[in-house]
């Protein structure tokens, strides 16, 4: 089976540039989480590795190299562990293969990754840098509460959360506060959170 991977790092953004030619693959497979993540700790790369596990996988498809992982050693750790399971991931924008026609590794195409994969690890820093200059300028104008005491979910997973990603369903659907409230079970404050942090990402990305 032909596996199309895709993932986009938050929920307001769109897929269509990688999925244009879906139609071409035996099965889609979306994350929508940050690129930092290690791909076998999201929903995506858990779905994957069981029907690895079942020898379902024969190959898999992903838009660029930064869609697999924004993390260098993730990335080259992951290509590693479909490489011995005789499993070619092929990435499309870059026109490489991590296995030859012999199922053998690519070894000018395991170089191009290594160095793609450093750039894609440098633009997450430059991501990560704009995002404290941004919380940075809005603490000095005393518009920036954080994160609430105690906790440790980042915005991306908060937004991520299932009963928090109805309720963005239904906040772009243009339905009413207090009917949101009602339909995801959420308390008022929670779902004012929910669209003040929505409000934030959006800014930074």
């Amino acid at each position: 089976m032909n596996i199309l991977y895709t993932r986009i790092s938050t929920i307001e953004q769109k897929n269509d540039r990688q999925v244009k030619n879906a139609k071409d693959f035996d099965y889609v497979i979306e994350d929508k989480c940050s690129g930092a993540t290690p791909f076998f700790e999201r929903d995506g790369g858990k779905r994957i590795a069981k029907m690895v596990s079942k020898n379902e996988v024969t190959k898999i498809s992903v838009h660029s190299i930064d869609r697999l992982g924004r993390d260098l050693l993730d990335v080259l750790n992951s290509i590693s562990f479909f490489n011995q399971k005789g499993i070619c991931i092929q990435f499309i924008q870059q026109g490489l293969r991590t296995l030859d026609d012999n199922n053998k590794e690519n070894p000018i195409s395991k170089m191009i990754i290594s160095i793609l994969g450093v750039v894609a690890e440098m633009e997450r820093n430059q991501i990560r840098e704009r995002q404290l200059e941004g919380i940075a300028i809005a603490k000095a104008k005393g518009i920036y509460k954080g994160r609430a005491k105690g906790s440790t979910l980042s915005n991306l997973d908060f937004l991520n959360k299932p009963k928090v990603k109805k309720a963005i369903d239904l906040i772009e659907k243009g339905y009413k506060h207090s009917e949101i409230a009602v339909i995801a079970k959420l308390h008022p404050n929670t779902l004012s959170k929910i669209k003040k942090t929505y409000k934030l990402v959006n800014n930074e990305n």
